[in-house]
């Protein structure tokens, strides 16, 4: 779980609220008519400017930015270095033992096809094509987020200008303007809470988890080919090392 991404949104939430507190009620700032025209135009807009299947998607890739933890770079290193080991000295068929206690579905199948003799290119391409995949999906949900960001602040407005329409509609009645007034900001408010609080920080959060995890399925992708074709496990070390960065552990303390 991401304690950053819950505690920046509770902090942000309490902070809001406690401001209003300070002057008011938050009963004061609830609409339903405003709720209404915000959240289900914002939905509306993502169904209308995306395909089907990639809105449904939208709640698995919102669990990426709550729950998806990355493996860590110098963990990955250390076990692909460990069956670099192996399958030196014991052949290509002593790793898999390795394949069945993977809990990477990507590392696996890719150490699955190098037992079974799969040719390096055949290999590499497979592996090229997920990663593909998953950088288009959580590439989707990132533009999502950040078209909800956009949509939002648009609907509060529309929200607004229906509300000052309605206003003007009854200025005989003075005493009523004030409250129809503020009424008519609150969707203004909805829209700018709900893009900058939630839906660009999301987008933002999703964009990171990507590049982590396809630096990750690099070292992987670098490992298993680098052990299909054979190479010392040395010379492996120092190219998966490059990944980790100057200032990260190295295998071996390096």
């Amino acid at each position: 779980m991401d304690i950053a991404t819950i505690v920046g949104m509770l902090s942000g939430t309490i902070f809001i609220a406690w401001t209003i507190l300070l002057g008011s009620s938050l009963m004061l700032f609830w609409d339903t008519p405003s709720v209404v025209i915000v959240f289900g135009g914002t939905v509306a807009c993502v169904f209308v400017g995306y395909p089907l299947k990639d809105v449904l998607s939208l709640v698995k890739v919102t669990m990426k930015v709550f729950m998806f933890k990355v493996e860590k770079p110098e963990n990955i290193v250390a076990n692909l270095i460990e069956i670099s080991n192996k399958a030196r000295k014991g052949g290509l068929l002593s790793i898999e033992s390795d394949i069945a206690n993977t809990p990477d579905p990507y590392l696996a199948s890719a150490l699955q096809m190098t037992v079974d003799g799969v040719k390096t290119a055949d290999i590499a391409a497979v592996m090229q094509k997920k990663m593909d995949l998953v950088k288009e999906g959580n590439g989707t949900g990132a533009a999502m987020f950040t078209s909800l960001a956009a949509f939002a602040p648009a609907f509060g407005m529309i929200g607004t200008l229906i509300g000052l329409v309605q206003m003007l509609a009854n200025l005989d009645d003075p005493a009523s303007i004030g409250p129809s007034m503020a009424v008519a900001m609150i969707t203004t408010f909805y829209g700018a809470i709900i893009a900058n609080l939630f839906c660009t920080p999301m987008a933002n959060k999703l964009k990171i988890r990507c590049g982590e995890e396809i630096s990750n399925m690099n070292i992987i992708y670098e490992g298993v080919i680098s052990i299909r074709e054979g190479e010392h496990p040395k010379l492996l070390e120092e190219k998966l090392n490059v990944y980790l960065g100057p200032n990260k552990p190295k295998e071996g303390g390096k």
